[in-house]
């Protein structure tokens, strides 16, 4: 495949997202940004713009690097095997994008500390990762970094689930402030939900948590056959349907989540003998249904969704001189933009010296 630097058409709306390198993505990701991202794309009406987050990512592992390097190959990877096309959206590496750094630095003057420490997801995410007093100021600062990647790009919409709400709040106050100093130059952005609002926070395998990478709770897209039917098979369900004539409750029950989720008619009719989810859950509540045959019927289904994306993969996992074509044409595009954005703040900063 020849891969072409795209044309940014200001005619359309921007679209930004993006994921940090930390591990491979999950069932978690697809349904909650990926699925929807191959949507927008191929929609094409707009400039889309994917970013593999490794300058964020070092904020909390900077002492270990290579767990970031070694897994950017991952994400692109499983970028390309759920189908984000190189020929309708830009794939590029937020480290190789410099403009991104100095935005940030310029950012930071227009945000207080105390500020940063009440955004609810920083405030989760310090607690999750037990920083408490030791905060690394890289971290504290991770709202700011992803208001210079939105901002870099004129990015008008990003698609997050509803944890990174309060992020884009941030970013917008930051919009808000430098256009009120320095005049009208940034653009405000909007989050982009997914549809199902099941799916914005698709829990982990037990039922409770968050699908995460640092939790080790997920379905990974790579994940082989075996590995899946033994997550699936793990899975929490209702602790107290012990017997199979037990009724059961499908209320916080992991399995139906993922089935309400993941499960169309045609999918319960091809794996199952109901018609739809309803009869199968109206059964598992008054009792007869075990879980091993709705743990089967959700392991089936996820199996459809993933087999396409391994075999995928498989092609650019041998073709690896593409993929990181992919990255160098992408990273060259986004270089562009956000150098322009850069120039555009700096000059209405008055940072724009001749010599």
């Amino acid at each position: 495949m020849k891969i072409h630097k795209l044309e940014f058409n200001k005619d359309k709306k921007t679209i930004l997202t993006g994921d940090r390198p930390t591990g491979h993505l999950h069932l978690g990701h697809f349904v909650g940004s990926l699925r929807q991202r191959v949507e927008l794309q191929n929609s094409g009406d707009y400039n889309m713009f994917v970013m593999i987050a490794d300058s964020q990512a070092m904020t909390d592992n900077f002492n270990n690097p290579m767990k970031v390097k070694s897994n950017v190959m991952n994400v692109v990877l499983d970028y390309l095997s759920v189908g984000i096309d190189p020929t309708k959206t830009t794939i590029f590496i937020q480290s190789e994008v410099n403009a991104l750094t100095e935005l940030t630095f310029y950012y930071m003057n227009l945000v207080t500390v105390s500020r940063l420490q009440r955004n609810p997801t920083v405030k989760e995410e310090l607690k999750l990762r037990g920083f408490e007093q030791s905060i690394p100021s890289g971290f504290l600062n991770y709202p700011v970094s992803q208001a210079a990647d939105i901002t870099a790009f004129k990015a008008d919409l990003v698609p997050v689930g509803v944890d990174q709400l309060p992020m884009l709040e941030q970013t917008n106050e930051i919009v808000d402030s430098f256009n009120r100093i320095y005049g009208e130059t940034l653009v405000r952005c909007q989050p982009m939900l997914a549809d199902n609002k099941k799916a914005q926070r698709l829990p982990g395998l037990d039922g409770k948590s968050k699908m995460s990478k640092s939790l080790n709770n997920g379905i990974y897209l790579c994940d082989p056959t075996e590995e899946v039917k033994k997550k699936v098979m793990s899975m929490y369900t209702d602790p107290d349907h012990i017997k199979v004539e037990d009724p059961g409750k499908v209320e916080d029950n992991a399995v139906f989540l993922y089935l309400d989720i993941f499960s169309t008619d045609e999918l319960i009719q091809k794996y199952s003998d109901y018609q739809n989810l309803d009869e199968m859950k109206e059964h598992y509540k008054r009792g007869g249904l075990g879980d091993v045959k709705i743990k089967m019927v959700l392991f089936n289904i996820i199996e459809e969704i993933l087999t396409p994306i391994r075999e995928k993969r498989k092609y650019y996992e041998e073709h690896m001189d593409e993929v990181k074509e992919i990255l160098r044409v992408g990273t060259e595009h986004a270089k562009e933009i956000a150098n322009q954005t850069l120039a555009d703040a700096k000059k209405a900063m008055m940072l724009d010296y001749e010599f």
